[in-house]
């Protein structure tokens, strides 16, 4: 028996994907989380295989907890299911240590089969994202620049973005200045859509 912890924010949507791989004969959900900043502990109180999450959830991204559920307990498989395929977050899942990335319009005979994979060693990726994340090739945003870009969405100030990351006005300026360049955006705001689109963020 493949013994899942779900986590997945919107409940009618847990609650359906718990209940179609119950159908399953080999596959158990036994824990649900509707939020990032369970994941962990939830997987530390149960005897899993598997850790299947979405990314957008309140607490904690999908991602962070995939970094952390792998850092913690290594033993776990761990898949990512989204409804956002973007190549930026199938490539930020793999290197999360994620064994696989299947976006929610999948088959769930597809997500079943996936688990089973995963179990057997395998990695799993959405063939058209992998197609999509080589042609898009890496994320060119450092992680500093991720942080000031994604802390600049709310429209803060450069002293306000400074003050709250600790870091100077220049060089809040500085990584600004660079992340609205490697984007090709005009602007701050434009930067952040751009992004986020990509998946970078």
């Amino acid at each position: 028996m493949i013994k899942v912890l779900l986590a997945e924010d919107q409940s009618m949507v847990r609650e359906a994907l718990a209940a179609l791989l119950g159908l399953e004969g080999d596959i158990e959900v036994v824990a649900q989380v509707a939020r990032g900043d369970e994941v962990l502990d939830a997987a530390r109180a149960h005897d899993l295989d598997v850790v299947l999450l979405d990314i957008e959830m309140p607490g904690m991204t999908g991602l962070d907890a995939a970094a952390l559920v792998r850092r913690e307990l290594p033993a776990l498989k761990v898949v990512i299911l989204t409804t956002f395929g973007r190549p930026g977050y199938m490539r930020r899942a793999m290197e999360s240590g994620a064994e696989a990335f299947l976006v929610k319009d999948a088959p769930a005979s597809q997500l079943a089969d996936a688990l089973r994979r995963v179990l057997r060693g395998e990695r799993v990726i959405d063939p058209t994202l992998a197609a999509a994340a080589l042609a898009e090739g890496a994320n060119p945003l450092t992680d500093r620049e991720r942080a000031v870009l994604r802390a600049s969405a709310d429209g803060s100030t450069n002293a306000e973005l400074a003050k709250a990351l600790h870091l100077s006005n220049g060089t809040v300026r500085n990584y600004l200045s660079t992340a609205i360049q490697k984007t090709g955006a005009r602007n701050r705001a434009e930067a952040v859509r751009i992004a986020r689109d990509k998946g970078w963020l």
